[in-house]
């Protein structure tokens, strides 16, 4: 799946780009405004595609005189079906944490991070997964292992994308604090949180017992 365009999954052409912004955005838009904002195609070339969605009543047009504004028109029946598919990445780290939600050991923290907590990305980027696991004994080892083999897969089912799961415990991660390492900035700015304590609070980790449910 392209993470930075996911309605370009059914959507290849420009109307893909186009459509995604109408969908985000909550007044009407300028031919060159959507072109900005789309990042694809030309002027003319997303003008165009504006005259043919506004034939089939999927865009509606303001005529303000000096310019046209265009907006989606949320009550056709098209239009809920291209909100879906405009708010792909915000389904994706909905069913990425109802899943982590569900394991027997559940993480101290669990996050996304780089191209899809950013909105960018492309067909070949990866979803980067940050998971902070408790200490815990060795019997636990090959239970939480394949709780993160299934996540992995569930990625990959989900979008065609590579998972890339960054995971350390709470000990590793306290080292990390002290040390103040780099890496920090890349699981914070920007991140989406899927479930657990918040990474920005996670000073405190090591003062927490996570209880596993039986």
């Amino acid at each position: 799946m392209d993470l930075g365009s996911p309605i370009s999954v059914v959507v290849p052409s420009l109307d893909g780009p186009v459509l995604q912004v109408l969908a985000q955005a909550d007044e009407g838009l300028s031919g060159r405004q959507i072109h900005k904002l789309a990042g694809s195609g030309s002027v003319a070339g997303v003008r165009l595609v504006l005259q043919r969605l506004a034939a089939t009543g999927l865009v509606h047009v303001d005529d303000l005189g000096n310019s046209l504004l265009y907006r989606l028109n949320r009550k056709h029946l098209v239009a809920p079906i291209v909100e879906l598919l405009a708010d792909l990445r915000s389904t994706l780290v909905s069913r990425l944490a109802d899943e982590i939600s569900r394991w027997r050991i559940p993480p101290v923290h669990a996050s996304v991070y780089g191209a899809v907590a950013r909105g960018d990305g492309d067909l070949d980027s990866d979803v980067d997964l940050l998971l902070i696991r408790p200490d815990q004994h060795e019997f636990e080892d090959v239970l939480w292992e394949d709780q993160v083999t299934r996540l992995m897969q569930t990625v990959v089912d989900l979008t065609g994308n590579p998972a890339h799961i960054f995971e350390l415990s709470q000990t590793e991660l306290a080292n990390h604090l002290a040390t103040e390492d780099p890496i920090l900035n890349d699981w914070i700015q920007p991140s989406i949180q899927l479930t657990g304590v918040p990474l920005a609070a996670s000073r405190a980790l090591d003062h927490l017992e996570v209880v596993l449910p039986r």
